[in-house]
């Protein structure tokens, strides 16, 4: 049995502004915008290519036995793209404020690509989730 990570709740305040910042600026297909009961709301985004979409929830009440993360909460979520500058220049153009393209190099973190696997970029959603963006040298199902 596959055990698919298709799903990520992405706490945010504002349902109306974050699915603008993510449908408008970084370019994610909005899915669903859904009240799915009186004043419960999900908004569903998938990034280009991705087979895992967002979460942004309004109402909703905690599932039984688990935790909530706080609007801006989460970091570290990971995107990979096959070529990372093109992918920088596309949210910096939509208006997403970005990091320089950075690697690990022989002091920590430097400017610049890096070898394989090893150029990154990050950006944050307007309540301060974090995100990263990580080139791989090909699309997944190449690998």
């Amino acid at each position: 049995m596959n055990w698919t990570l298709e799903v990520v709740p992405v706490p945010v305040t504002d349902m109306d502004r974050s699915k603008e910042f993510y449908g408008e600026k970084c370019g994610f297909t909005i899915d669903l915008d859904d009240e799915v009961a009186p004043g419960m709301r999900i908004v569903q985004a998938t990034p280009p290519g991705s087979r895992c979409s967002i979460a942004m929830l309004s109402g909703m009440p905690p599932m039984p036995g688990t935790k909530q993360t706080p609007p801006g909460g989460l970091h570290g979520l990971q995107l990979c793209v096959t070529d990372i500058e093109a992918a920088r220049k596309e949210l910096v153009d939509r208006g997403v404020e970005v990091s320089p393209v950075l690697h690990v190099g022989e002091t920590g973190w430097e400017e610049g690509k890096g070898a394989t696997w090893d150029s990154f970029m990050t950006f944050e959603d307007p309540d301060g989730n974090g995100w990263v963006v990580q080139e791989a040298p090909t699309e997944l199902s190449e690998r």
